[in-house]
């Protein structure tokens, strides 16, 4: 298997997530090679590689990594303009995306532009319990 996964969770708005996205994260390598993966080991995705990167660097290498990728993997719990702007993209590059949403675990709603795109076959939309996405990982991936 070949799969190349972007995998994508806001980053500077949701800090307090990164242990779960690395749970993530690991739990994609069963499925193939994560893209991004290195993104969430940094606080500052100017520091990804240890050393400063400017964001038209950040923004060339992000939008590389969406070309190159078979699926789009997006934690979209904390709201984040930079989430949104990749999973548009990855829409109009006509990628496969799953978008994890923690209903049960935080008072926040949904976007309507991510709720209302759900098609059931290229675009899904998942509520979830935190320890519930290893299923729902393995039922998306099985379908593909």
């Amino acid at each position: 298997m070949n799969r190349k996964i972007y995998f994508c969770g806001s980053i500077r708005a949701g800090c307090q997530d990164r242990e779960l996205y690395l749970r993530i994260i690991e739990k994609l390598h069963t499925y193939g090679q994560v893209l991004t993966e290195n993104v969430f080991h940094y606080e500052d995705p100017l520091l990804e590689t240890g050393k400063v990167r400017s964001s038209e660097e950040i923004h060339e290498n992000y939008v590389t990594w969406l070309e190159e990728c078979n699926v789009v993997v997006a934690e979209v719990t904390q709201p984040s303009l930079g989430v949104g702007y990749e999973i548009g993209r990855a829409v109009n590059m006509n990628k496969k995306i799953l978008c994890l949403f923690r209903s049960a675990d935080t008072d926040k709603h949904l976007s309507c532009m991510i709720q209302g795109a759900h098609n059931d076959s290229t675009f899904i939309v998942k509520h979830y319990k935190e320890e519930e996405f290893p299923a729902i990982l393995k039922e998306f991936f099985d379908q593909l």
